[in-house]
């Protein structure tokens, strides 16, 4: 049976029309429901004055902001396809992404017009600032106006979100209404998301993170999204604690709450969170104590672009005896552990990779059958990504599948070295990576960035590491960096990390 996709701000321009949708930060914009579905609508007649149809893509490149969430419900209203390209890669790579889908239209911000040299000339520009100011964009809403309204079937492409690319060439997952849908009615209660909601975006608005955790969400209930141009933890620490905005909502990966308490001032600040969601890799235990002793109950969840992003989540009263713990697989979704032969796994503790089906799952990447072939059997998501399930059924994420390295025939899972690394004082962020080595095949070596000041030596590192851990665990070695390579989302580069070859 075929159903439409129902239009949520113009739901709400109705039922709430002054209550405020979206507040752009930089811009101190406030844009309630009416003003938001009239602008969105305005947008969308001036896509079909370019020429856009059902089906056709339409590509935003630019800094967070209020107009990048209203470039895609104007995309659903004349069944476009939202495009968001990351800013953060080079412009070889915009290039092949939008050689790839094929984008009619591009929502560019001139800031980083150079990104856009040398793109197809087919395609039309509109420019925008994304805080008001004069431009192509801010002129077609200003005309006003309502488009010829093409409702969308749930099943039908809404976005195509490509990969951050950690492992390998980016790809087009293809992200239906049905994947938005039912990843807002996966997470609203469990994330306690109401129309009372005020969620602070921070995530760039090209990830399936910055979108639908909890942004997408929030409008589908009629709450409030901030949003923030770019991240800053000096900015986000303000912006938590100013009691006229009423954070109650944030979601980050660990590498944004790891910032956030490093701040001179998150000691004595005062937090008025429902809901501080944190996923995209798996988090420190030492991290989440420490949040969980300023009364913020930290809640961890798991997903990846191709689940919308939400299959795991673990509920907030459960955070401290399940501390580490990805939760139970959402309302709508199914989750299993499989061996490397596709069996499923049903002891306790038994580490398999997880492989994920229900409607919030891709149908497909966007023109690449032989990744289709390799990652979806069966309606089932192969993930790449390891854990375990306790006798309760609750899931550990493990590692990523393709992070683990065999070291003298034992599977080492990096993860659980940089857990054990973190309880060392002095230790301010840590990646693990196996390397080569003659006897054992692969060794660890953990890469370590010290706190300011703090005298960790790579005798402290690997001596904490044979005081917590099994020997085959133990890295060979321990190599300190400024910082460690990370993608827009704040997820660590590994790949990179390997590939420096990076000896004593």
């Amino acid at each position: 049976m075929r159903c439409d996709f129902h239009d949520w701000i113009a739901h709400y321009a109705i039922r709430r029309p002054e209550h405020v949708a979206a507040h752009d930060l930089a811009s101190d914009r406030r844009i309630d429901y009416r003003t938001l579905d009239r602008r969105i609508d305005a947008f969308a007649r001036h896509l079909q004055e370019l020429g856009v149809a059902a089906g056709d893509r339409v590509g935003v490149l630019a800094y967070n902001s209020t107009d990048i969430l209203e470039v895609q419900f104007a995309c659903w209203r004349i069944g476009a396809i939202f495009l968001p390209l990351n800013w953060r890669l080079a412009p070889r790579e915009i290039q092949r992404i939008t050689e790839d889908a094929t984008p009619k239209v591009l929502v560019l911000d001139p800031a980083l017009a150079a990104l856009a040299e040398g793109l197809a000339n087919e395609m039309t520009f509109v420019d925008t600032d994304g805080r008001g100011g004069d431009t192509a964009y801010e002129r077609a809403i200003a005309r006003g106006g309502a488009p010829v309204r093409v409702r969308p079937q749930l099943e039908d492409t809404g976005s195509l979100m490509y990969t951050a690319g950690t492992t390998g060439l980016p790809k087009g997952a293809r992200i239906t209404h049905a994947m938005t849908f039912y990843n807002a009615v996966n997470l609203a209660v469990p994330a306690r998301i109401t129309r009372d909601s005020v969620h602070l975006v921070a995530l760039p608005l090209f990830h399936t993170g910055g979108l639908n955790c909890y942004a997408n969400v929030v409008f589908h209930a009629g709450g409030t999204n901030l949003v923030m141009r770019s991240w800053s933890p000096v900015d986000a620490l303000a912006h938590l604690t100013d009691r006229a905005l009423g954070v109650t909502h944030f979601f980050g990966v660990p590498a944004h709450y790891q910032f956030l308490a490093e701040q001179p001032g998150f000691d004595d600040a005062e937090l008025s969170l429902v809901n501080a969601g944190v996923g995209g890799a798996p988090c420190p235990l030492a991290m989440l104590e420490r949040w969980s002793a300023k009364g913020v109950a930290m809640q961890q969840g798991y997903g990846m672009t191709e689940t919308s992003p939400t299959a795991l989540v673990l509920d907030t009263e459960r955070a401290k005896d399940k501390i580490g713990s990805a939760g139970l697989p959402a309302l709508h979704t199914e989750v299993e552990l499989r061996t490397a032969d596709g069996a499923p796994i049903t002891a306790a503790e038994e580490v398999g990779e997880i492989w994920v089906r229900g409607p919030n799952v891709s149908p497909g990447y966007w023109n690449r059958p032989e990744a289709d072939a390799a990652t979806f059997v069966e309606g089932w998501l192969k993930t790449g990504d390891a854990a375990r399930r306790d006798e309760d059924g609750y899931f550990f994420i493990v590692d990523r599948w393709k992070d683990m390295f065999i070291s003298g025939g034992e599977n080492v899972y990096p993860a659980e070295i940089e857990n054990a690394l973190y309880e060392l004082d002095g230790v301010l962020e840590v990646a693990v990576v196996g390397v080569p080595d003659d006897r054992w095949g692969e060794v660890g070596r953990a890469f370590v960035v010290k706190r300011q000041g703090a005298a960790v030596t790579e005798a402290t590192v690997l001596e904490h590491c044979r005081a917590t851990l099994a020997k085959f665990k133990v890295p060979r070695s321990a190599v300190f960096v400024e910082e460690l390579p990370r993608n827009a989302a704040g997820k660590i580069l590994k790949r990179e990390l390997k590939q420096r070859g990076e000896t004593k």
